[in-house]
């Protein structure tokens, strides 16, 4: 049987001097799957839309900012993620340079800058734990990750740099 998972992106955005990053505080519904938990910025990839304007279309709908500069810091595999049981496959970016000004808030929650030494104090996905760290690390190989989930949870994680 193909595999076909649900194509997505997920995007960090760095403050101008580095030392933040936003996320969303996923608090705005109550029949969310994130509800309470922090996440970065992202979403579904749309028919006919290419990876990068994916991120792009993305961030301007969540934070209405521009993406000026941007890398490709990872993909994630991650089984058994969505809801229902559904695959996901994900792009991860880091967003370093931008223009506009990011809102209070959008249709998930709160948008807040978050010191990067504080991100593993927030409540989030416990697999966010394990490739948070490589999406802001020095190496500038993008990371390949696979983090299988089963009821919820995480059950495993791994990863390979080219």
């Amino acid at each position: 049987m193909p595999y076909t998972p649900i194509v997505a992106t997920l995007g960090y955005v760095l403050s101008p001097d580095g030392r933040h990053v936003l996320m969303v505080h996923r608090n705005a519904r109550k029949d969310d799957q994130h509800l309470g938990k922090y996440n970065g910025l992202g979403g579904k990839l749309e028919p006919m839309e290419d990876i990068a304007a994916g991120m792009r279309r993305e961030i301007r709908e969540e934070a209405q900012i521009e993406c000026l500069s941007m890398q490709l810091r990872g993909t994630l595999n991650w089984p058994g993620f969505g809801k229902n049981g559904e695959d996901w496959l994900g792009f991860i970016f880091l967003i370093d340079h931008f223009e506009g000004v990011v809102p209070r808030s959008n249709a998930e929650g709160d948008l807040e800058w978050v010191a990067r030494e504080r991100l593993m104090d927030l409540p989030m996905w416990e697999g966010d734990r394990h490739f948070l760290p490589l999406v802001f690390d020095d190496d500038p190989r993008p990371f390949h990750g696979v983090m299988p989930y089963a009821n919820g949870r995480m059950v495993s994680w791994s990863y390979s740099r080219l």
